[in-house]
């Protein structure tokens, strides 16, 4: 096997690179002065040119080529064979594109987060609008190189979601918006949630030492990780010995925080649970977003928003803030924090109507790469969607078309997996039960060893061996779907609101 032991070794250092270039970007959004930005973009394109040049130069070619001969006779299922398809994937695709062109991306992208960020302060589009066009305008040409063949978001979307489609997200969200339009319904006609003492004053510093008691009792690695202040909460993951996850606090809001850190801490199990043969190997990594997004939505919310949950660890809360929630109850704080209510920001968004937020950000994205909508027409369209799907109109652009961090960093296509990872994680928990029964004993205990087993052994370890529609199939028997995702909300929330 020495050709493919050399190939995995060029890839490991091409991977180096990849990291280290992801460290800045880290570190950009937690320590970097503004002023560091022209200089930051600098070397984040530098990297990104290097990283690329060496991806698809002659030598890789030539290695790849020779591997795959050298193991031509191995089973199509051997982690040989596996890796060098995830290698001529990559390596197909990768070849398309000029070097020139995703340095320029990563120029471009550096800039446009700085912007984002002032923009956003300030509530202000006009600012942001030139700096999102011309990434738009690089996107667009990346996509013709990539090539598509019904729609160009097809391009951009097979980045984060293999295989995936822009008709079968399509078809996906007209499956789903029947079934939560009809509990959003039910629910609107039930007495309303008091979700009051969720908005007192709780110390950011309390705050964060109780998100790291459970992500602690999660499984989540301090030594191989921590946790920082971002504008947008984000996991970075460089290697399974160094997953970083970071949130922002808002002393009046107690979710934001807590229920952030949880969706973060999801992202991060499955980033340090890969397997350790696989360390520096192109099978180190997610099998797509999709596939992460079902972790962090499981943590987040099939488990941080339970009953279960709450049992054990709301006497801790309230002693761990005391005296600020010592007159309210566990039912009430257990109701408090599954309200159903239209919000503006996605990302404290209640689990019914989150999957809304998605919808209206992958027909905008959508409509951006075409071309049928323009730059500067983008608040007025996000607030049409918002009254339409939410029936509320943000008040500032702030909380509007700015909130999300993913446009100031090209990141095109990523939205959809943030729905298709929601609608896999319930599939994922229903399985898991199904598996190991104990689960829901240990849960009520506040033991999730078993279950974060579950997760290592049939998630987490098999890294990129498979196509996420192979993952899903071999986990769960059957393709993806939504039926668990709309019974496990009915069966919740049907309960939290008292309905039959």
């Amino acid at each position: 096997m020495e050709n493919y032991q050399a190939l995995l070794a060029r890839l490991a250092e091409i991977g180096y690179l990849s990291t280290a270039a992801g460290l800045l970007g880290w570190d950009q959004q937690c320590n970097m002065p503004a002023k560091g930005t022209a200089l930051r973009a600098k070397q984040l394109a530098t990297l990104g040119k290097l990283t690329h040049e060496m991806f698809v130069a002659d030598d890789t070619k030539r290695l790849l080529e020779e591997a795959e001969a050298e193991t031509s006779s191995l089973p199509a299922k051997s982690d040989e064979a596996l890796t060098l398809r995830v290698v001529r994937r990559n390596f197909d695709q990768s070849t398309k594109i000029p070097s020139k062109l995703v340095a320029e991306m990563a120029h471009a992208a550096t800039e446009s987060h700085e912007i984002w960020v002032k923009a956003r302060q300030e509530s202000d589009w006009k600012t942001f609008s030139p700096a999102l066009a011309h990434l738009l305008h690089l996107t667009r040409q990346m996509v013709d190189y990539l090539g598509y063949t019904a729609h160009p978001y097809d391009a951009l979307l097979d980045q984060y979601e293999p295989g995936m489609t822009t008709a079968q997200v399509t078809r996906v969200f007209d499956e789903l918006r029947p079934g939560l339009v009809e509990l959003v319904q039910a629910i609107a006609g039930a007495p309303p949630i008091d979700n009051s003492c969720l908005k007192r004053d709780f110390s950011e510093e309390k705050q964060r030492s109780f998100s790291e008691r459970v992500a602690r009792r999660f499984g989540y690695d301090f030594e191989a990780g921590r946790l920082d202040v971002a504008v947008h909460p984000f996991c970075a993951g460089f290697d399974r010995t160094d997953v970083r996850i970071t949130t922002r606090f808002d002393r009046n809001w107690l979710p934001c925080a807590f229920m952030g850190t949880m969706h973060e801490v999801g992202h991060a199990l499955y980033e340090q649970g890969f397997d350790p043969a696989d360390d520096d190997t192109p099978r180190a990594g997610a099998a797509s977003l999709g596939f992460h997004e079902s972790q962090s939505r499981l943590w987040e919310n099939t488990v941080g928003r339970s009953q279960a949950f709450w049992n054990v660890f709301y006497s801790e809360l309230q002693q761990h803030f005391a005296p600020t929630l010592d007159d309210v109850s566990l039912e009430t704080f257990y109701r408090a924090i599954n309200q159903v209510e239209p919000s503006l920001i996605r990302v404290e968004a209640d689990e019914v109507t989150y999957n809304l937020h998605i919808l209206l950000r992958f027909e905008i994205e959508k409509a951006l790469i075409d071309g049928s909508l323009a730059v500067d027409d983008v608040p007025a369209i996000w607030n049409v969607k918002m009254q339409e799907y939410l029936g509320i109109t943000p008040p500032n652009d702030a909380e509007g078309c700015l909130q999300d961090v993913h446009w100031s960093e090209a990141l095109f296509g990523y939205f959809p997996t943030y729905s298709l990872g929601t609608l896999l994680s319930a599939q994922l928990f229903e399985t898991a039960l199904r598996d190991n029964p104990t689960i829901t004993t240990d849960l009520e205990k506040g033991e999730y060893t078993s279950l974060l087993g579950w997760l290592r052994e049939k998630v987490h370890r098999p890294g990129r061996r498979y196509l996420p529609s192979e993952l899903v199939e071999h986990i769960c028997g059957e393709p993806a779907q939504s039926r668990s995702y709309l019974q496990y909300l009915n069966t919740k929330y049907r309960a939290v609101y008292q309905l039959s």
